[in-house]
């Protein structure tokens, strides 16, 4: 209660409410301001419910504050008897029915918040079925229907956009991004039609071009369906095989299968259910049962203090010496007679027990196995969704097996080929290298020639010649070809800014007039915008003053109200006391006696009386207790005395008693030295 006291003045004390509360002053709340604290969590859910209580009447506002808590889904504790005590105590501001209620509702505040939300459009109206059979009424409620439904669609897409962290802000910068983007790619197809409209039977490669992308489409997405239909055949193939060896196996086991195994194996299960149906689980149920019940007792009794513990303890011990004794009585009149029947009993426990350790080994087993088929089934669910198969059975796994041993062998042989073709290349690599020696030998030896004829570098300025002719001749092809095209488009362009020109003339002497309008336009507005500037602050200095004005009224005519409503409740109370004072006076004055006896004044009277007699009767009883507490007090003493003296009497019989039986102990040992 502490704990929870405590979570409630925290989030008082927080915002939105900042109620700067201590435990003390909320716990000395009176009825009245508590029920106005709820109203205000209330009306901090939910809107509507932001009133003052004193402006409506103790039914108005529980009857408000019970359908709010209804929506909420508020669950009070106990049974029906207990509902109504919590109706009850709701009305009345009792604090054991709104601190529960004010602890839930702070709890949760923004589930509650959208939940009342939601109620507020999807409580449905209740329109009695006479009226629906009217067409006009029928499609009106239908509409409502559809309207709430796509009210839930609208609002659950709104809970998922929230819920995908996508911002307005991050939006825009997508859409801007995306336009810039588009203006870029815009320009680009610009220039790229320019370009292309130079070409010869640009029309028709184009349209070319169009047919090849939708065909490259078609042939993608004929692709992703073919892999889909192949994924989806191996599923379907591996299922069959499951569903094949299952068969199988179904098949034996129904083969190797006899009626009476089955039929035993059936009794097995049949006795197996109906012992845990008829003996385990009554009596584990009948013992939680127990448990729950001391339990609840337990719960039920107030904070035990170590008074109480030690007494509990003592009492405690008292039984077990109890116990015990009975236990040894029970053992000295034991019968022979009842042997048999208490080996039987043993030997009955004894099985009854292992029994249940059987069961519970039973059970434990079918626990584990069922989870073991959960964890395959989980495996195989997650091997799914990573792209591989499930759990191989015995004869998969053997034909997995088979499979793998023939990879095996093809594995192996490749390898050898591998290193046979490492070998090869090798020897080819090493062919290469003897090649390129004699190369650069016979290189050495042209020079050598060229040397000795004087024409050293021959060979090589020959072979640079003719790459560097090759070259220029194909640089000359694409020069010409260039300036060609290049002085083609000039002449198109010339000729595309003489008919620009041509076309922009009238325009632009449109564009003149329409400039001198502009300007001639502007000057007007700027002297409009000034006028208008000035009237506007004239006028936002007397809405000002007025608002002023307006505020200052208004709170004295709420301060008005309250004192009225204030007024009217003294008033009230008033003469509800000036009726209970009419009605006592009129009672009082009355002749009957029986109207006179429900007059307050005479059962005070009778009160006083009684009071007054039992004043007497103890006082007469203290006088009878002053007078008899001497002798009482001697007597007691004496009796205490007499307990002292019969005390010491017995320890001095104990000694006497004990110091013979040593003098006779003495004196039989002696005896015995005499005898020897």
């Amino acid at each position: 209660m502490g704990d929870q006291m405590q979570f409630i003045v925290e989030k008082l004390n927080q915002e939105p409410f900042r109620k700067n509360y201590n435990l003390i002053s909320f716990d000395s709340l009176e009825p009245l301001q508590l029920l106005q604290l709820l109203s205000d969590v209330l009306g901090e859910i939910d809107p509507k419910h932001a009133v003052d209580i004193r402006e409506e009447l103790p039914e108005q506002t529980a009857k408000r504050m019970l359908n709010l808590l209804g929506i909420l889904k508020y669950k009070p504790p106990g049974t029906v008897s207990d509902l109504s005590a919590f109706r009850q105590g709701l009305v009345t501001g009792s604090k054991a029915v709104i601190h529960p209620v004010l602890h839930w509702l702070l709890q949760r505040t923004n589930e509650l918040r959208t939940r009342a939300y939601l109620a507020r459009f999807l409580v449905k109206l209740e329109v009695p079925a006479e009226f629906l059979q009217d067409d006009t009424v029928a499609d009106f409620n239908k509409q409502y229907e559809e309207l709430m439904e796509a009210f839930k669609n609208l609002h659950k897409e709104h809970e998922q956009l929230k819920i995908s962290g996508l911002s307005t802000a991050e939006i825009r910068r997508d859409i801007s991004a995306m336009e810039e983007e588009k203006d870029q790619l815009a320009k680009r197809v610009e220039r790229l039609k320019k370009r292309v409209e130079t070409v010869q039977n640009h029309q028709r490669m184009l349209e070319i071009a169009r047919q090849l992308r939708l065909e490259k489409e078609r042939e993608e997405s004929l692709a992703q369906q073919k892999q889909e239909q192949k994924s989806q055949l191996f599923h379907t193939e591996q299922r069959l095989q499951r569903a094949q060896v299952q068969l199988k196996e179904m098949q034996h086991m129904v083969a190797d299968s006899k009626p009476e195994s089955l039929m035993k194996k059936l009794e097995e299960e049949i006795n197996f259910n109906s012992y845990l149906v008829n003996e385990k689980i009554p009596r584990e149920m009948e013992s939680k049962k127990t448990s729950v019940y001391f339990l609840q007792k337990l719960v039920a009794e107030p904070a035990m203090t170590q008074a109480d513990l030690t007494a509990l303890e003592s009492e405690i011990e008292e039984v077990t010496a109890q116990m015990n004794q009975l236990i040894e009585k029970r053992i000295i009149t034991y019968e022979p007679t009842d042997s048999k029947f208490s080996m039987y009993r043993q030997q009955a426990s004894i099985i009854s027990r292992k029994k249940e350790a059987k069961a519970e080994e039973l059970q434990a087993a079918k626990e584990e196995m069922s989870s073991l088929e959960k964890q395959v089934e989980q495996k195989n669910s997650q091997a799914h969704g990573l792209g591989g198969s499930e759990a191989l059975t015995e004869d998969e796994f053997k034909q997995y097996v088979s499979r793998l041993r023939s990879k095996n062998t093809l594995y192996k042989r490749r390898r050898q080929e591998v290193a046979e073709i490492t070998a090869e290349y090798g020897i080819l690599q090493r062919t290469e290298e003897l090649l390129r020696q004699r190369h650069q030998a016979t290189q050495q030896q042209l020079q050598a020639i060229e040397e000795k004829k004087g024409i050293s570098g021959y060979s090589y300025t020959q072979e640079e010649l003719e790459r560097v002719s090759a070259v220029k001749s194909e640089m000359d092809e694409v020069k010409g070809q260039t300036l060609d095209n290049m002085s083609e488009m000039v002449k198109k362009l010339n000729a595309m800014v003489a008919e620009k020109k041509a076309s922009l003339a009238p325009v632009i002497k449109e564009l003149r007039q329409l400039r001198q309008n502009c300007q001639e336009l502007t000057q007007e507005c700027d002297e409009k915008k000034m006028q208008y500037d000035s009237c506007a602050a004239g006028l936002e200095t007397n809405r000002s003053a007025l608002e002023q004005e307006v505020k200052g009224l208004l709170e004295e005519c709420a301060q008005e109200e309250s004192n009225y409503r204030y007024i009217n409740c003294m008033k009230r109370s008033l003469e509800v006391q000036l009726q209970r004072a009419k009605e006592e006076m009129k009672a009082y004055v009355s002749a009957e006696p029986q109207e006179r006896r429900r007059a307050v004044r005479e059962q005070y009277t009778r009160i006083i009386l009684e009071q007054e007699n039992l004043g007497k009767k103890l006082r007469e009883k203290q006088k009878v207790v002053r007078e008899s507490h001497g002798p009482n007090m001697k007597q007691m003493k004496m009796w205490q005395d007499f307990e002292k003296l019969m005390e010491c009497k017995r320890e001095c019989f104990l000694k006497q008693q004990n110091q013979a039986a040593i003098g006779q102990i003495i004196q039989e040992g002696g005896k015995d030295r005499l005898v020897l």
